[in-house]
């Protein structure tokens, strides 16, 4: 998920190359929020399914 992420972002490794602090930044936002997504559906399935 955190590929297809920063694929729809737009974050290639040319900017890892040129802005590694940049690079980590964006990488780290498309991993939140990828976690941030998985989170809300485990937690949204547990509460429908009681």
């Amino acid at each position: 998920m955190v590929k297809q992420m920063a694929d729809a972002e737009g974050i290639m490794e040319a900017l890892k190359a040129n802005d590694q602090l940049e690079w980590v930044g964006r990488m780290n936002s498309c991993r939140d929020h990828a976690s941030e997504t998985v989170y809300h559906q485990v937690i949204y399935t547990v509460r429908s399914h009681r």
